[in-house]
């Protein structure tokens, strides 16, 4: 099994080396102990640790809370607290900077061991759930349909590149807001407005698709014809966590249509014509057969008289 790699930042040089030892004694792998918030920075920067314990008061014009946010914003390391402090100021700014945990001194080995475990488990986790939610956020960027995301009150989490270009809003402009604000649409016949159906899977649980001759409004009133679905996003006991809605422009297939209706009707329209046509030669041909039995009945009569 790996060591975890773990820096120490304790300004107390006896103190330092008593958690060193009880590190290594778990088990832990110490990769340096540094004594300011300076050093903290830059040591974290070339060792890249698994986790970094951070005393509050440190050596030095940057303590420790100071050192955290400044790893978190350039490393994104976790940090787990070394602190003697309580005060409700302190522990508010140490909060700001997301740590892993807090360990008070002084205290047990088996403390110590807890934290850490929970705070590698943890940083494990998120990085896990960040590396899912850039693949997922990739693969929606690159699919041809036009694709936005809500949390459970309908606001805007996420819109890919084609929604954007659909809807005429940005992400940047969305996120946030409410999903009607970028999605409005209409029925082509009757121009009524069409209900939401991100607000219905959201409220039923379903899958919700729309009627046919929908229009989406764009930022600009534009109308284009669409297609789309949406469906609730649940956890795996089946909580509903938000709704995603997957929608494409129809105007290529309203063409089609369009051309499809055209062709039959010049197609009806040329069926039509011949029809009028033979039956103008079979009415033709009639009136030839009837004077060609008349005169045929002539020529017999004036046969019989001769």
């Amino acid at each position: 099994m790996v060591r975890a790699r773990l820096l120490i930042v304790e300004d107390e040089g006896i103190v330092a080396l008593n958690i060193q030892n009880r590190l290594q004694g778990l088990g832990y792998s110490v990769v340096a102990t540094v004594s300011s918030g300076e050093e903290a920075i830059q040591v974290a920067g070339e060792t890249r640790p698994d986790l970094i314990l951070m005393d509050i008061k440190l050596d030095g014009n940057v303590d420790g809370i100071e050192a955290a946010a400044e790893i978190n914003r350039l490393f994104h390391l976790p940090v787990v607290y070394l602190t003697a402090y309580t005060n409700d100021e302190t522990l508010n700014r140490a909060k700001l900077t997301e740590p892993y945990g807090y360990i008070l001194k002084p205290f047990e080995a088996r403390d110590l061991c807890t934290t850490i475990e929970v705070a590698l488990y943890k940083y494990q986790m998120e990085q896990q759930l960040r590396e899912r939610e850039q693949w997922l956020a990739t693969t929606l960027k690159s699919i041809g349909d036009a694709v936005i995301t809500t949390d459970t009150e309908g606001l805007v989490t996420f819109m890919n590149p084609v929604a954007e270009a659909l809807t005429r809003w940005s992400l940047e402009e969305v996120i946030g807001n409410d999903l009607t604000q970028v999605f409005q649409t209409i029925n082509e016949k009757t121009r009524a407005v069409v209900q939401n159906p991100v607000l219905l899977a959201l409220q039923q649980g379903i899958t919700v698709g729309l009627d046919n001759h929908t229009l989406l409004v764009t930022k600009d009133g534009a109308e284009i014809p669409i297609d789309d679905s949406a469906a609730p996003i649940k956890d795996e006991v089946g909580k509903i966590l938000g709704a995603v809605l997957v929608f494409h422009d129809n105007i290529e297939k309203q063409q089609s249509e369009a051309r499809l209706q055209k062709n039959n009707e010049r197609l009806e329209a040329e069926v039509a014509k011949l029809s009028e046509q033979l039956s103008q030669a079979n009415a033709q041909l009639r009136q030839m057969e009837e004077q060609l039995r008349i005169e045929m009945a002539q020529r017999q009569g004036l046969e019989r008289e001769n």
